[in-house]
């Protein structure tokens, strides 16, 4: 199940170079189900004309108020939509929304609308940077509105620098996020995690044996990416421990790779005292190779295969340990302070005469997290676009239940982290 399947999407594409990404986006939109209809400003076409949108959609492109003059068009479009997004937007584009302008079709189903909507700015660097966009964008985010942070990298010409289009998946990321995020009366998403900053791990780590082996998982890291989206979108500063995670970057959070176990506790070590909350969502490896083999381990002692040379069928012996328990050590580091509020995620199995909601009562208990995340991984659920939880609190009891796409799941846990943050921000 996808957030977006059904929704009604108003896709507006401002006058900039980077118009023929949105392409790609309109793409993704129309193929996660949603209903697109497109509104290009008039310079934009200039980059990319009506037909493309119109071939990709499935719907007749509109771009002047005195279309559809009967059916009321610049007001009906913003009335009907689910959600909007704009990508790109011009540094003219966010100047006219921040000014409640309506001088074409674009800006008048904006102020029309009470959806959520997210812009994906891109312009060039100084644009981007100048004290006028720069309060633009804040005026606009005071207000609910998703303003993502441009993408580092090439512009047009020689220029390098922040003012990228965001790239495609990560917009498309972004969207879910904002249609399933909380509203406020207005149709803006609601900024309950504003001045907040959030840890959150994902993604899987990795032990080396040697050279060229490790022992992994199967997590992908797409519950910890649904989480940090969701919690951009809710206002949010995040910090993304990312364990062997090959995902677009959510734009605006500071992407931190780590590969080990070991690796993912020093960088929690290093920024919990800074976070008003951790959120270990991270399937982090509870083995180590004891010593890490310099060279590649053989298949037999002599170097030969075990068959045919003779090698013997028994495979070596790899001694193991145990790595550290990231997440205990956060919750006794803590002691009995409120801050950070801690959330663990619990993958479990049942076994040994108890059912995997069992086991994960005991874990919360043992742990003594804030919250404990807990699914049952017996029919699988590693890189699978939904999730279905249950939500424990530290005394192993039920607080909160969630089913559907990861983004919508990521959204239940951070509603009820919201609940058991301090009531002032940790950088107020």
């Amino acid at each position: 199940m996808s957030s977006l399947a059904g929704a009604r999407v108003l896709l507006g594409v401002g006058g900039g170079i980077a118009a023929y990404k949105s392409a790609l986006l309109l793409r993704g939109l129309v193929g996660e189900g949603a209903q697109v209809q497109v509104i290009p400003t008039r310079s934009s076409l200039e980059f990319v004309g009506a037909a493309t949108w119109e071939a990709l959609s499935h719907n007749k492109v509109l771009t002047s108020v005195f279309e559809h003059v009967d059916e009321v068009a610049h007001v009906r479009i913003g009335q009907d939509a689910d959600l909007v997004v704009i990508a790109p937007a011009t540094a003219d584009l966010l100047a006219r929304m921040r000014a409640g302008r309506a001088d074409d079709l674009l800006t008048a189903s904006l102020l029309v609308t009470r959806a959520p909507v997210v812009i994906a700015p891109a312009m060039h660097t100084e644009m981007w940077e100048h004290p006028a966009t720069v309060e633009n964008v804040a005026v606009l985010r005071e207000r609910g509105v998703i303003v993502l942070e441009p993408a580092v990298g090439r512009l047009t010409g020689p220029d390098s620098g922040p003012g990228r289009l965001p790239e495609p998946t990560a917009i498309l990321d972004a969207a879910r996020a904002a249609i399933a995020a909380p509203r406020t009366a207005l149709g803006g998403v609601q900024q309950d995690l504003s001045g907040r900053h959030l840890l959150i791990s994902a993604g899987g780590t990795r032990e080396e044996l040697d050279p060229v082996r490790f022992l992994a998982n199967h997590s992908s890291g797409r519950q910890g990416w649904a989480l940090a989206h969701a919690a951009l979108a809710r206002g949010a500063r995040v910090t993304l421990a990312a364990a062997s995670v090959d995902l677009e970057t959510p734009p605006g959070a500071d992407r931190r790779d780590v590969t080990s176990a070991a690796q993912l506790a020093s960088l929690v070590a290093e920024q919990r005292e800074r976070a008003d909350a951790v959120i270990m969502a991270a399937a982090v490896a509870d083995f180590t190779a004891a010593q890490r083999s310099e060279a590649k381990i053989k298949k037999t002692d002599n170097g030969d295969s075990a068959e045919g040379a003779g090698g013997t069928d028994e495979a070596p012996s790899i001694p193991l340990r145990r790595t550290e328990d990231v997440l205990r050590t956060t919750v006794t580091w803590r002691g009995d302070g409120q801050r950070p509020a801690i959330v663990g995620f619990a993958a479990e199995t049942g076994g040994e005469g108890h059912t995997a909601f069992e086991l994960a009562q005991q874990k919360a208990r043992r742990k003594g997290a804030d919250l404990l995340v807990f699914n049952d991984v017996t029919a699988g659920v590693f890189g699978s676009a939904d999730n279905a939880v249950r939500i424990l609190d530290a005394d192993g009891e039920q607080v909160a239940s969630a089913e559907g796409s990861k983004t919508e799941v990521a959204h239940a846990v951070l509603d009820e982290l919201v609940r058991r943050l301090p009531d002032v921000p940790l950088t107020a």
